[in-house]
């Protein structure tokens, strides 16, 4: 049986050039250069570069709107390999409301495993979609804002631009009220 065949493409953002791919029919990875190591390669190589596809095309619309503050959440179809463990904490973090965060702890708690917070951390490691699966919503116990694919900095601004998203929706709704 034949590789299927993967496309790609690589966007600018205001967190750095994001790299995504697709099987033909949802998104399997996005990523940041150098956020991918050894134990899990990035599957744009091999790829065949075309930002026009479908699925890549309503990705990078989806991101724009998101970067822009428009959208809150993403439609767009995600196709991520994991284990089935990994498949369920990510389905908790796509469940995670813009502009919220929980702990590792709450996440295995939603899981039904209050005690696999370890396990958690490696799942959301391994999570190929950050931002579109928002993994960067997770933080320490204590606040404290832990790994991330993309680096603690992007972390920080993702949680940042939601939070000041959300600010400004109340001046946005008193400036575009009719009176």
């Amino acid at each position: 049986m034949g590789t299927a065949t993967r496309y790609s493409c690589t966007v600018a953002s205001p967190v750095g050039p994001l790299t995504l791919v697709t099987d033909g029919t949802a998104i399997v990875e996005l990523s940041w250069d150098g956020d991918r190591n050894d134990h899990q390669p990035s599957l744009a190589r091999g790829a065949a570069a075309d930002p026009t596809h479908p699925v890549l095309a309503q990705a990078v619309r989806e991101l724009e709107e998101y970067f822009a503050g428009e959208r809150r959440a993403f439609e767009v179809g995600v196709g991520a390999a994991g284990t089935e463990f990994q498949q369920r904490a990510w389905q908790v973090l796509r469940s995670i409301p813009y502009g919220e965060t929980i702990s590792y702890g709450e996440q295995a708690r939603r899981l039904g495993n209050p005690r696999a917070m370890r396990a958690v951390g490696g799942a959301n490691g391994r999570n190929p979609v950050g931002i579109i699966v928002p993994c960067h919503r997770v933080i320490g116990a204590d606040g404290s804002l832990t790994g991330f694919g993309g680096g603690v900095d992007v972390k920080r601004w993702l949680l940042d631009h939601e939070q000041a998203v959300l600010n400004a929706l109340p001046q946005v709704a008193a400036l575009t009220r009719p009176r």
